[in-house]
């Protein structure tokens, strides 16, 4: 639930994830819910951006050392939109968005060596009050605040009801869900990417048997998530259902990201195992997300999130995803009205982290 009164004091926004780290200072604007200026962004979170910059969480051992790195980058005017006046900048409120479940302000990142406090953190760096929501809860904040051209729609559906769910396969899969109550938005957060996978078919009990013996208990976010989708590659690889190409072999023992070089190979066409690959991850990907849709009755519509998304649309809008989303059994009738949105913009979370610190 967001809380009622206005901050007027600078802000620092965060969206820490397992790879990388987005950090913005935010300034209230004048009048409330005015529109975001100066960035180029979506409006209406009350606020207007004046550094901006994006790390890479390995290179980093803590948050706070990122942290430090950013006020220092905005004090010294190496920040994207820096506007600090040269002066190490004072903040009276963080709110941050990891992709850890918070309990009690302490957060262990799955993707990541860091152990997070929300007390530490505000010792260590000096800020009177910080707030931490998982990045899923963070990112449904910030949907309400995009304009049309922030979604893309896979679904127009026809349902309407309270409760929307919001789902995201990145490094790992997170999801949240949102509703509304007496006009006031919630966001309650949950860790069901970490629910069991669930096989659909022969090939997917045969990929959960591979999974087990790599990994023991296999979760959801081990199919549905960039390293899904390079376990789906090497298990289309390993049993010989389909042939790797030596020079896409070469390709990938040289990339700095294999999964979205998978993903890009098979959305050009350019190798069958790597077609394969991706319509599994994206049929598995819509499977999950009716799912979510069917234990949070979200029939006001899913929207799909993260980092993956954007970069395969053409691949979600094909039937796989839906066809997957809507084969629910008997309930198959309510899932095809459900909406489906992918969410294009990507800095939905760290949007949602600053309006949720502005509205504090």
């Amino acid at each position: 639930m967001i809380p009622r009164a206005k901050r007027r004091g600078l802000i620092l926004a965060g969206d820490v994830g397992g790879t990388k780290v987005n950090l913005a200072l935010v300034e209230p604007a004048a009048g409330g819910d005015a529109a975001l200026a100066g960035s180029g962004g979506p409006g209406g979170f009350g606020g207007r951006i004046v550094a901006e910059e994006r790390f890479e969480s390995e290179d980093f051992g803590s948050l706070e050392a990122v942290v430090e790195a950013f006020l220092a980058g905005a004090s010294a005017g190496q920040v994207v939109g820096a506007a600090t006046g040269g002066r190490r900048p004072v903040i009276e409120r963080a709110c941050l968005g990891l992709a850890c479940p918070v309990v009690d302000g302490v957060c262990r990142m799955v993707n990541l060596p860091w152990l997070l406090s929300l007390r530490d953190l505000a010792d260590a760096l000096g800020i009177p009050e910080v707030v931490f929501l998982n990045d899923l809860e963070a990112t449904a904040y910030g949907l309400e605040v995009l304009g049309e051209e922030g979604f893309a729609t896979l679904h127009a559906g026809r349902s309407e009801g309270p409760t929307a769910a919001l789902i995201a396969a990145g490094t790992g899969l997170g999801a949240a869900i949102l509703t509304h109550v007496n006009g006031r938005s919630h966001v309650l957060p949950t860790e069901a990417g970490h629910a069991d996978f669930a096989p659909r078919d022969d090939f997917e009990v045969a990929l959960l048997e591979t999974l087990r013996g790599r990994y023991g208990r296999v979760s959801v976010e081990r199919v549905v998530s960039g390293p899904g989708i390079l376990d789906l590659y090497r298990f289309l690889r390993d049993t010989g259902r389909e042939e790797e190409p030596d020079w896409l072999a070469e390709r990938l023992e040289t990339a700095q990201d294999p999964p979205a070089e998978i993903s890009a190979a098979g959305l050009a066409g350019e190798a069958p195992i790597c077609e394969a690959a991706l319509d599994r991850f994206v049929a598995a990907y819509g499977a999950a997300a009716g799912n979510l849709a069917l234990a949070t009755l979200a029939l006001a519509g899913v929207y799909v999130g993260g980092g993956i998304a954007p970069a395969i649309l053409p691949a979600l809008r094909g039937e796989a995803f839906t066809d997957a989303f809507r084969a629910k059994g008997r309930l198959s009738g309510l899932i095809a009205d459900v909406p489906i949105r992918v969410v294009l913009e990507p800095r939905a979370a760290l949007l949602g982290a600053a309006r949720y610190a502005l509205m504090a």
